[in-house]
């Protein structure tokens, strides 16, 4: 699995992630960044013919809903 590199699109921080080679050739996952800890969208795609790994980013905004029961 090759180590890549993203930019936060939040806070613009270089942070490292893995991407698994042996799954689609494009992949869109969530992953937190490493110094703001905002949740970042990755969109990978693989090259099939070069093995070349192209990342963008995009900031996801959640909102959750608690209920509290007590």
């Amino acid at each position: 699995m090759p180590l890549i590199t993203f930019r936060c699109a939040v806070c613009g921080e270089a942070n490292e992630t893995f991407v698994d080679e042996s799954a689609a050739t494009d992949q869109q996952y969530t992953e937190d960044c490493q110094a703001c800890c905002r949740p970042n969208v990755l969109r990978i795609h693989i090259d099939e013919a070069t093995k070349g790994v192209r990342v963008e980013t995009a900031f996801e905004e959640c909102y959750s809903t608690q209920a509290f029961h007590f």
